[in-house]
């Protein structure tokens, strides 16, 4: 009797015929299932079954399809991450958490950079050809662009950012709670000429942060404290400040920026143009904790944001939108931790 023989099989690596799991499964003398399993980040399978199916696929020089595993399922596993241009040193890091979790789980990500928040009709024509799973925005959306997601049944979730015209799930910092803290510490340290250095109009972010520092400032009697608009980046900082020093009203002891790259700017303004040193002769505060805000010679006073939490969060809540359709929407909001450094004169409480 004749000794049987394994399929032929010819390799995807011999540039002929590619290999198919099928092909693997016949190699390894299991279900095809259970390959695929296999090829499933997160899937249930056993550590033997394991080392098997992948030996197979070593053997055949066998590649998984992406794109035929997404007809099958239905799902292209590809997530789109639309943030703006003017975000700079903050959204590295927020990005590298977001594409580490989702390729834990099998997930890809596209990235769409708006140059202006305001820009958001454009880019979102860009994304629909993919056929995304979800999106999530770091930036400003009108309620006709959301509805374009509830038409498309394109689940949805807002990174630092909320929208209140509809329900859409979200994950924010809470941005009023963290200019209240700055306001507070400063007032508490003695200063009595305020300035705020803000950032962007189109900017939701920057507009709650610029609000609720004017809002305190009123509640302590402090009023018509200087209030210039800028895009978020280092160059601004450094301008806005040499603005802030011409001003009629005389320069402030106590400078509230709307990100931290701003108050860096600000604060080599001040120093490199006008010999004034921190906190000795001025007080600058910013937003958000980037890397650069702990080095020695700036050491921000700041609010920092639990960005793992909340990429966690945000990344949570999309898959589950994905894979139960009809999940309710969901909002979730993260306090901010100060961070008093040497850039200001201040008194924490507690």
């Amino acid at each position: 009797m004749a000794e049987k023989t394994r399929p032929k099989v010819v390799s995807i690596k011999s540039g002929k015929q590619p290999v198919t799991s099928y092909d693997v499964a016949r190699h390894a003398g299991v279900s095809q299932s259970a390959v695929s399993r296999c090829f499933k980040p997160g899937a249930s399978v056993s550590k033997k079954m394991r080392e098997r199916v992948m030996k197979a696929a070593e053997d055949l020089g066998y590649e998984p399809n992406a794109i035929a595993r997404s007809l099958i399922s239905g799902r292209s596993n590809i997530v789109a991450i639309l943030i703006s241009n003017l975000t700079n040193l903050y959204y590295p890091e927020v990005l590298a958490e977001l594409t580490q979790r989702f390729s834990d789980q099998g997930v890809r990500v596209l990235l769409f950079a708006l140059r202006r928040e305001a820009d958001a009709n454009e880019t979102l024509q860009q994304i629909w050809p993919y056929r995304v799973d979800g999106v999530i925005a770091a930036a400003e959306l009108s309620p006709e662009q959301v509805a374009e997601f509830e038409k498309r049944d394109v689940p949805l979730v807002f990174y630092n950012r909320h929208f209140a015209s509809a329900p859409v799930s979200s994950v924010c910092c809470d941005q009023e709670d963290g200019a209240r803290q700055l306001v507070d510490g400063l007032y508490k340290a003695g200063h009595l000429k305020f300035a705020i250095l803000a950032g962007p109009p189109d900017s939701l972010v920057g507009v709650e942060r610029k609000s609720a520092a004017i809002e305190r400032l009123e509640d302590f009697g402090v009023e018509d404290s200087p209030v210039l608009e800028g895009d978020y980046s280092y160059e601004s900082g450094f301008e806005l400040a040499e603005k802030l020093m011409k001003d009629k009203r005389g320069r402030p002891d106590a400078v509230i920026c709307a990100n931290d790259v701003m108050a860096i700017g600000a604060l080599d303004a001040f120093r490199v143009n006008h010999g004034l040193n921190a906190p000795e002769d001025i007080s600058v505060v910013g937003f958000d904790g980037v890397g650069p805000s702990n080095w020695k010679s700036y050491n921000l006073t700041t609010i920092r944001q639990p960005v793992r939490r909340m990429t966690e969060a945000a990344v949570t809540m999309l898959m589950s939108m994905i894979e139960e359709p009809g999940s309710p929407n969901e909002k979730r909001v993260f306090s901010g931790m100060l961070k008093a450094g040497s850039s200001a004169r201040f008194v924490a409480d507690g």
